[in-house]
């Protein structure tokens, strides 16, 4: 069978609609940012500390002990979170709580997870 190959030799064929999407495209340094921030679901471990932080607020212990890794795997997952935004911590005492920072988190997840079961 023959290789096909399907290459453009014009500049651009529909110029208002090139127009109209780049007005509408972003700064490409927003991009690699949005990019790196899929990049964090894209462990195992660290979506289901989202998850798991989604249903309740939970300390590193909890965290660990529901997910059957230590506490230290759990904090280094926690602090890359954190660093992105991801997730937010309170103290009580002597003990840290973590949580979802805001509804967006967890509508990533849940949108996620609903793409995952759609057939």
């Amino acid at each position: 069978m023959p290789k096909t190959s399907y290459i453009c030799n014009c500049d651009v064929i529909h110029e208002d609609i090139v127009n109209d999407v780049k007005s509408k495209m972003q700064p490409k340094d927003d991009y690699i940012q949005l990019a790196s921030l899929f990049k964090l679901f894209g462990d195992g471990t660290r979506v289901q500390i989202l998850h798991a932080l989604e249903q309740s607020e939970m300390c590193v212990c909890d965290l660990a002990v529901l997910l059957g890794v230590t506490k230290s795997a759990i904090s280094h997952q926690l602090k890359a979170l954190r660093l992105a935004n991801l997730v937010k911590f309170r103290k009580e005492a002597q003990i840290v709580y973590y949580s979802l920072a805001d509804d967006h988190v967890k509508e990533i997840i849940d949108k996620g997870f609903e793409h995952l079961w759609q057939k």
